[in-house]
């Protein structure tokens, strides 16, 4: 599980199963990425926002 996401943190491509690659399916990988993101800065803010309390 660590694996799929520091690879969707740095952008590796990650093997497909098998299947073409279609326009959708790198466009839900593209907000996967964006949305991991996100929640690992909100962890961050959260994280710091504790410590300085």
């Amino acid at each position: 599980m660590f694996k799929k996401i520091w690879s969707y943190i740095t952008f590796k491509k990650q093997p497909e199963f098998g299947q073409e690659d279609k326009s959708y399916l790198k466009m839900m990988h593209g907000i996967n990425r964006i949305s991991i993101l996100m929640f690992l800065i909100g962890i961050v803010i959260v994280i710091i926002k504790i410590i300085r309390h």
